[in-house]
């Protein structure tokens, strides 16, 4: 089937991508900068999977080097300095306390370790390790009087569903389609255009889009996307790994992190998480099932109140518990024993039946820190195999163009953040310290977009409790892609760990007013 026999009325494009989380948002962003034309489909919300499930964090992953993930380590370690300053209102910089154990890992091979991680990633600006004295240290102070030797080294925090959507918003603005709620569900392959049908998963409404390119980056879902194409063959590229996380009320007054080994060899990290509470995690255990229905399990609660009560003289229970959550990774499939052996590597696999037929290229794998990458070596596949079809795109491409554009909001430096809060509070003078940060953090200097020109909370219109206005929602609902109270609430501005649920109620009751008169 040749294109002039489509029916007119479909949309064409160079790339349809479906998946909404990091990878798929990240690829989107790359291919609209470069001049493509991006259709991009997720069938819940944006980061509404493995994307919103993580442990926060932008870093090297030291234990990798344990399994000889050198290069991948060195990816991530020079990509930690490179996206906190494209996105430094949602990432910055932590300081990560590892205790040493005697009766595990020993001394010099964390230091050896630590070394390592300083040296291989071409840091330049976040503070090396240093070797610290627990017993008079104030971040030995939480810990138990067992723990006398530490050191202390350097990560990133991130908000990790932001990440995403800012991605996504950028990728818009440059041109792309983005489209949530809408679920690929029938691919067609021809020789020269792939023919997909695309259902609203809010109307249930059908439409069809034809691409030259298939991005198959659903994460999770990557083996089902490909038994829809072929219901025939089985596959087992991928492997699922739940991570669980929980969240109690703030167990130590310091900024820093830990990280804390366990007798399994597996680490789990204690985080400061919004200025109130403790992060927890994670959970690392092979997952069957379906990846939408992931819940913590009483087991996974016991392991990870256990570690922390290993390490601290605070202990916590699961009556302590404020709230969890669980999410499964896709890690590719190289056939590793144990779930935290297996590669965080990303595999990208181009998928044709012959020389003729239309492209597909299948991801597996991957960690947030290294989206970025990923997005940059999938568009060096795309310009191969669309470099013949595609003529005028490629004259036109401008290259690699990431590195160095901040991400929507990101445009001050990283020192900049509190300079740009208090400019922020010096503007609208009505916000109190705590809102002018909290706007900073979500969206840096965009946050102007819809404070607009208000000069007290009243102009900003209903307020919905702890700092949500209505001008923010209907921001959100206009420009994020936000539908639903749980996509405002935890996705967007996580205030869902504050709010009861009668104004979880009231919310959801607003926007399904406001979204019946102008949507």
């Amino acid at each position: 089937m040749n294109n002039q026999n489509f029916n007119k009325n479909i949309d064409s494009y160079d790339i349809f991508i479906i998946g909404g989380g990091i990878n798929g948002c990240g690829i989107a962003r790359d291919a609209a900068g470069r001049g493509y034309s991006v259709y991009l489909c997720e069938a819940d919300d944006l980061a509404s999977g493995t994307s919103s499930q993580s442990t926060k964090l932008i870093h090297g992953g030291l234990r990798y080097l344990e399994y000889y993930e050198f290069r991948l380590v060195r990816e991530a370690l020079t990509e930690r300095e490179i996206l906190w300053k494209l996105a430094p209102h949602i990432i910055h910089p932590l300081r990560f306390i590892l205790p040493h154990h005697k009766d595990l890992r020993p001394a010099w091979l964390l230091r050896l370790g630590l070394f390592l991680y300083d040296h291989i990633g071409g840091r330049k600006h976040l503070p090396p390790t240093s070797t610290l004295d627990l017993s008079t240290d104030e971040t030995g102070k939480p810990l138990s009087q067992n723990y006398k030797k530490g050191f202390e080294y350097s990560d990133c925090a991130v908000d990790d569903s932001r990440l995403v959507l800012l991605n996504a918003l950028d990728a818009a603005e440059h041109g792309a389609s983005i489209n949530t709620r809408s679920k690929c569900i029938e691919m067609q392959r021809n020789d020269d255009c792939w023919l997909l049908t695309i259902e609203d998963q809010l109307t249930h409404k059908q439409s069809k889009i034809s691409a030259k390119i298939l991005i198959n980056a659903s994460g999770p879902w990557a083996d089902e996307v490909l038994s829809t194409l072929n219901p025939s063959k089985s596959s087992k590229n991928i492997r699922l790994v739940q991570g669980s996380h929980i969240i109690v009320p703030k167990i130590y007054k310091h900024d820093k992190c830990y990280i804390f080994q366990n007798k399994d060899n597996r680490i789990t990290f204690a985080i400061p998480y919004h200025d109130k509470f403790t992060l927890i995690g994670t959970t690392d255990h092979e997952y069957q099932g379906d990846p939408c229905k992931t819940h913590i399990t009483q087991e996974e609660i016991d392991y990870l109140c256990d570690a922390a009560n290993s390490y601290f003289k605070q202990k916590i229970s699961p009556d302590d518990i404020v709230s969890t959550f669980s999410g499964v990774r896709s890690l590719y499939n190289d056939g590793a024993s144990k779930a935290q052996e297996a590669t965080r590597d990303y595999v990208l696999r181009v998928d044709r039946s012959n020389n003729k037929a239309s492209p597909m290229i299948n991801i597996f794998g991957g960690k947030i820190t290294t989206y970025r990458c990923l997005a940059e070596t999938t568009l060096e596949k795309i310009e191969d195999l669309l470099e013949k079809s595609n003529d005028q795109i490629n004259d036109e491409n401008k290259g690699k163009w990431t590195e160095t554009a901040p991400l929507p909001g990101g445009n001050f430096g990283i020192d900049e953040f509190d300079k740009t809060c208090e400019q922020l509070h010096k503007d609208y003078s009505f916000l109190s310290k705590e809102e002018a940060k909290r706007y900073t953090k979500l969206y840096g200097t965009r946050a102007r977009d819809f404070l607009d020109n208000a000069s007290t909370h009243q102009d900003l219109g209903e307020s919905f409790g702890y700092g949500l206005y209505q001008h923010e929602v209907e921001y959100l609902i206009s420009t994020e892609w936000a539908i639903t109270a749980e996509d405002i609430l935890w996705r967007r501005t996580k205030l869902g760990l504050l709010y009861k649920p009668k104004q979880v109620e009231k919310l959801s009751q607003w926007i399904k007013k406001f979204r019946e008169h102008n949507i």
